[in-house]
């Protein structure tokens, strides 16, 4: 089979995150797997989709960074391929960490990934359902009762007044941007400097002003979900929690979270079962939800991370089942002649 994955660049990646471990299993495999950033496609006179990528050497590579270094140095194939010719692109690049410094690529896959569906080629995430993914607008159109009350707006007075009804006590953040940066935690007694923070989120567009959980104090999980359904890889749920560090209340790994073993309850999996209905219906295969208690704080759509730390306290090797997933879809595709739109088969 060939897989394409796409990365925001591919030298540059840092080795060991889950889209470079994910290349790597389809790599060890013996599938032909195909590497491109955000500035590499181009739309030919031929009316394909092409893209200048990258294919590491042939073998069976032992470690993620053993597999980087061999698919960004000089031994790596590199040449201009069809896009349209794969069997299954990934779209694995973050839109939010282009933010600043490379508006144009932050749509750029979306676009040239809907574009190779027209000849075949199973996209996932779905593109479609991506781009209405593209902020945390995105969130406010899943179940109520799954989220913490918010107000999304530039208006200073606006956020003042939700802050003043939540207590003095919310949290600030930018509509678009991951990892932590410029989250606020907003307590009772920051009235002298709360004009300052609402100006610095709302530096680069609009605030995301969300009610402040308790339970953040004990951090939060990250559980995977795949066509849907809660990701389970031979017995063991793909799940993991963050807990903060020292005072600072993000949990992020970015922001020094520490990594702790998850224990996935009945409440996670009613979440799960909560959004699932949408997730299917925007062709979402893989998906990462952050809990804190009994609220989903962050649906992570785009590049939801972190498998490799699953992996860690379960023992079990979670890339696999996701290639599994992958490898059917590829079959299905060529058993029935593509009479699946791309929801379908991005989620069956």
């Amino acid at each position: 089979m060939r897989f394409g994955f796409t990365f925001n660049y591919v030298q540059t990646k840092a080795p060991g995150p889950t889209t470079v471990s994910l290349a790597m299993t389809a790599a060890n495999r013996g599938h032909e797997v195909w590497a491109m950033g955000a500035a590499d496609f181009s739309y030919g006179a031929d009316d394909n989709i092409h893209a200048f990528a990258r294919c590491a050497p042939a073998g069976r590579y032992r470690s993620p960074r053993a597999y980087h270094k061999a698919l960004s140095g000089e031994s790596a194939r590199m040449e201009t391929i069809t896009v349209d010719d794969l069997d299954l692109l990934m779209l694995r690049g973050d839109p939010s960490a282009e933010i600043g410094h490379r508006p144009w690529a932050q749509a750029t896959a979306l676009d040239f990934g809907r574009l190779a569906m027209r000849h075949g080629v199973i996209v996932v995430n779905d593109p479609n359902g991506l781009v209405k993914a593209c902020d945390k607008t995105y969130f406010q159109l899943f179940p109520k009762e799954v989220r913490p009350r918010t107000l999304i707006s530039r208006n200073r007075d606006e956020i003042k007044r939700f802050i003043r009804d939540e207590g003095g006590q919310a949290v600030l953040k930018p509509l678009q941007g991951s990892g932590g940066r410029n989250v606020f935690l907003v307590r009772p007694g920051d009235r002298p400097n709360l004009n300052q923070m609402i100006d610095a989120v709302g530096r680069d567009g609009y605030v995301v002003a969300q009610e402040y959980l308790t339970a953040a104090a004990q951090g939060d999980m990250r559980l995977f979900l795949m066509n849907g359904a809660p990701f389970q890889y031979r017995g063991k749920y793909a799940a993991f929690r963050r807990v903060r560090a020292g005072s600072d209340m993000r949990s992020n790994i970015s922001a020094g979270g520490k990594l702790r073993r998850a224990e996935v309850s009945h409440v996670h999996l009613k979440l799960a079962e909560a959004v699932r209905p949408k997730l299917v219906q925007d062709g979402m295969f893989f998906v990462g939800l952050d809990v804190v208690g009994d609220k989903l704080m962050e649906i992570n759509v785009f590049s939801a991370g972190g498998l490799n730390s699953a992996r860690i306290f379960e023992k079990v090797d979670f890339t696999a089942g996701v290639i599994d997933a992958l490898e059917r879809k590829v079959n299905y595709m060529r058993s029935y002649g593509r009479n699946f739109s791309n929801i379908d088969l991005a989620t069956l």
